[in-house]
């Protein structure tokens, strides 16, 4: 056997010694720690001064159990799983050798289950070494349960339109990744749709036979069950865990399309428990156990088509005809009191089961996950499914909006639902200490990054969940939406700073230079998010000078930074995704270029006596959102990147 040393520079060549021998670390762990030794090359190297890790699994452990020891060769960890077992040598990174001599650390979760959802399927498709650097990093963190949300971005044998031209996994490729996970003590658990957000499929001419609407799939129709169990087969076979999540959330519309045509009016209730009882029968029949998210049942029951109305009311029928061995999942990503959460809880429990609980950290429609608000969102998630007894929870990682946002920049988020998980004293000081440990980068800094949307209007940056950096990027230049809310706001200043610290914390070597991508948005935005107020001053004022000094110095300088964000971007990208989906995004900076090149052109023609005017200078820009008077909304890419609604 091979000898692996933790060991850090820091403790003045003392270094810590896990001896990869029998009876010393069981098989089941070996291939997980040569695994994550790959991220820790300074800690882990061979050393005479090395503090041997000692593992036994101990069966009268739970799941979420473990032990740390200090004994005369070395640390003595005692599990309950190999998932325990990884948080465990997660938590032992953070320490100091001198801490080590009487070192005594007793974890237990009450969650058995303790996950995280990673969207797949709104561009970024997360190239497998991507994936396995993802779950190598969270297993650390005590992580054992992940799903990577596939809507149409995985194979179907012999269905070619299925996923086109989207970059989706191979039945190989997530073969090799079940391995992988596993290896961490990681069950990885598919996840699909099956009735709605099934627009990239329907779209195809070969599948138009299973619309009901654009993205709902027509139920009760024997074709659509056919290709259900073709995409249950697909999504599922290359993988050992008996669970699947088959979606149909937000399956808007349900019965109005050509089911109506087809089969008549019938109540949607009807539909969708009909439609979930024929797909948990090819769930039996295939050997796994299904989950669904619940929000329909919700959206149904509520006069206003909420999730989250109070005043709900189900027929009691219906809720008799819910089968009951499909388990529900409550999603709830907003910032809200953990009393919100009991009290949906226990709504879902008049169903007739426990639910699972899904929260969120906040990445989708931003560039860099809004990390306070997400903290608070996940305290206030997970202090309820502590009070009310929940087993399992998960945390989500959305990528609405096309998957512009680095998604490593989630992890300081489940750090901490880890480090509230496993029930810390002081959550929020061991995820500063146990994230600088695990992935080898200071926590502050990329909290710090979050300020590309907490600018200083957001009066509330504990929960706020804005994305007004993203918004500023993307909007005219010309023509911009949010300025005439923020024109009194010192946008240059805060991003300036905010460029030059996180600049200052980024370095080459390892998750550090992740931070190279807000640091170039935020030197972006120092430039770009005043541009239209500068130009309307010295325009306005005839201030020729001024209109000459935005033409020769600001808008090349621009033009260079976002130039090279752009090319940032796209090698961070290809490094973290497939190429599947990068268009999309290329096409928005595509967009922003072309217009900023028009600016130099019309402002050149309006010096040199071309044109007469520059009309998009001349008219007034009102506040659209005037009730926002503390917060800047969160806004689609379509609201922002010109008043029109034409797409």
């Amino acid at each position: 056997m091979s000898d692996v040393v933790l060991h850090d520079e820091r403790y003045k060549g003392v270094t810590m010694k896990s001896v990869f021998s029998q009876g010393v670390v069981p098989e089941e762990l070996q291939a997980g720690l040569a695994a994550v030794a790959v991220d820790h090359k300074k800690r882990f190297a061979n050393s005479a001064k090395a503090v041997k890790l000692n593992f036994t699994a101990d069966a009268t452990m739970g799941e979420g159990t473990y032990s740390c020891r200090s004994s005369s060769s070395g640390v003595e960890v005692r599990y309950g799983s190999r998932a325990a077992a990884f948080r465990a040598v997660g938590t032992l990174l953070a320490f100091k050798a001198e801490e080590l001599a009487e070192l005594n650390i007793n974890e237990t979760s009450p969650f058995p289950m303790r996950g995280v959802m990673i969207d797949c399927s709104r561009n970024g498709v997360l190239r497998p070494e991507a994936a396995a650097h993802f779950m190598r990093r969270i297993a650390l963190m005590g992580v054992n349960m992940v799903m990577l949300y596939t809507e149409d971005t995985y194979e179907i044998p012999g269905e070619p339109l299925f996923g086109y031209l989207r970059g989706g996994y191979t039945q190989e490729e997530m073969r090799h990744l079940d391995d992988y996970a596993d290896a961490l003590g990681i069950e990885l658990i598919p996840c699909i749709q099956t009735l709605g957000h099934m627009e990239q499929v329907l779209q195809w001419d070969p599948y138009f036979h299973l619309r009901d609407t654009p993205n709902v799939l027509l139920a009760d129709s024997e074709p659509t069950y056919d290709f259900i169990r073709k995409m249950i087969r697909a999504a599922s076979g290359s993988l050992r865990s008996k669970r699947i999540h088959i979606g149909m959330d937000e399956a808007h519309g349900l019965g109005t399309g050509n089911y109506r045509t087809k089969f008549g009016e019938r109540p949607p209730f009807e539909i969708m428990n009909s439609h979930l009882k024929r797909v948990r029968d090819i769930c039996r029949e295939e050997g796994l156990r299904p989950m669904i998210w619940s929000d329909m049942y919700f959206r149904l029951g509520s006069k206003s088509h909420s999730y989250y109305d109070h005043e709900w009311s189900i027929p009691d029928h219906i809720i008799d005809e819910i089968p009951k061995d499909v388990q529900l999942v409550y999603w709830d990503y907003g910032c809200r009191t953990a009393e919100h959460f009991e009290t949906f809880i226990n709504f879902h429990r008049k169903l007739g089961s426990d639910p699972v609980m899904a929260g969120g950290i906040w990445t989708w429609m931003h560039l860099w996950t809004v990390l306070p608000g997400s903290f608070k969102a996940v305290e206030s998630c997970v202090t309820a499914c502590r009070r009310q007894g929940l087993q399992e929870v998960i945390m989500t990682l959305w990528g609405d909006q096309g998957m512009e946002v680095d998604i490593f920049s989630a992890l300081p988020g489940i750090q901490y639902f880890c480090e509230l998980a496993f029930g810390a004293t002081d959550p929020m000081a061991a995820a500063k200490r146990n994230f600088a440990a695990v992935c080898g980068v200071a926590f502050d800094p990329w909290v710090r990054a979050s300020d590309i949307d907490l600018i200083p209007y957001v009066k509330d940056h504990d929960h706020s969940s804005t994305n007004v950096g993203r918004s500023l990027l993307w909007q005219d230049p010309l023509l911009p939406v949010l300025d005439p809310m923020l024109r009194k706001t010192d946008l240059h200043t805060h991003y300036k700073r905010l460029a030059v610290d996180l600049f200052c914390a980024e370095s080459s070597e390892g998750l550090a230079r992740r931070l190279s991508y807000p640091a170039q948005v935020a030197q972006v935005l120092a430039l770009k998010a005043n541009l239209r107020r500068d130009l309307e001053v010295a325009y306005r004022a005839n201030n020729m000078i001024g209109l000459r000094q935005i033409v020769d110095k600001v808008l090349p300088q621009l033009r260079q930074e976002f130039d090279s964000l752009w090319k940032f971007h796209r090698a961070m990208w290809m490094e973290t995704y497939k190429p599947f989906g990068w268009e999309v995004i290329e096409c928005r900076y595509g967009g922003v270029r072309a217009r900023l090149a028009t600016v130099s052109y019309l402002l050149r023609q309006y010096l040199a006596g071309k044109i007469e005017s520059i009309p998009e200078l001349e008219v007034d820009l009102h506040n659209s959102w005037p009730e926002f008077t503390k917060d800047v909304p969160p806004l689609d890419y379509i609201r922002v990147k010109t008043p029109s609604c034409i797409k």
